[in-house]
């Protein structure tokens, strides 16, 4: 993949966890890391816009939120 350089302003803290990373081993550089998280933006917000083309707009909340927690994607309240 052909790349190209840009440059961006990150919040400090951004920055901090993207070097974390680089020296914890898990992500080769900071550039890296930045690809990977647009990336994953991207995924998310194709996979939106599929689910907009499929149900005429955006998901109702209701089966949206069956989604999330049919993938585990919401935490459940702490037991008391």
């Amino acid at each position: 993949m052909r790349t190209e350089r840009v440059t961006v302003s990150l919040p400090a803290e951004l920055v901090a966890e993207a070097r974390n990373a680089v020296r914890r081993g898990t992500a080769r550089s900071i550039s890296s890391y930045i690809a990977e998280a647009v990336s994953a933006r991207q995924l998310r917000d194709r996979s939106l816009a599929a689910l907009a083309d499929l149900y005429g707009g955006p998901p109702p909340p209701d089966e949206l939120a069956e989604a999330r927690r049919a993938l585990r994607l919401v935490r459940r309240a702490a037991a008391v």
